[in-house]
């Protein structure tokens, strides 16, 4: 006899398991944007050092995908992507500036440039390679 409302549990570990692995994704995204930065500029590996760069633009990243409610739709370009890019880099500049950090305009651009291609970048590949399979 099969267990009431186990195709419901299937569905809801499946969507929680794309959830998880779509907000890896968008964290990796902004570690990887932090340490390139850091290692190009010769601020060191650290991991204190890589924290404290980042957590404002993960902070901005948890914002953006929040006010999207990016839960729905996850993988999505709009308004998943959006809402983390724009977060990511956005939110997490003015936290980074309120924090102290300081921003040059140079900065600016690259932090827009990089974390679009990448936060939409990995949303685009997985939108063609899922319409390549069906």
């Amino acid at each position: 006899m099969p267990v009431p409302g186990w195709k419901g549990l299937v569905g809801y570990r499946s969507a929680m398991r794309r959830v998880v692995v779509c907000t890896l994704l968008d964290v990796c995204c902004v570690l990887a944007f932090v340490i390139i930065g850091r290692h190009t500029h010769g601020n060191g590996d650290s991991l204190a050092g890589i924290w404290h760069t980042a957590w404002p633009f993960l902070a901005g990243l948890a914002i953006g995908l929040a006010a999207v409610r990016y839960w729905r739709q996850p993988a999505a370009i709009r308004p998943a992507g959006l809402g983390a890019w724009i977060g990511a880099a956005g939110a997490g500049m003015v936290i980074r500036v309120l924090a102290g950090q300081g921003t040059a305009l140079a900065f600016i651009g690259v932090t827009i440039a990089f974390l679009a291609l990448f936060i939409l970048g990995w949303r685009v590949v997985a939108l063609v390679s899922s319409h390549l399979r069906h």
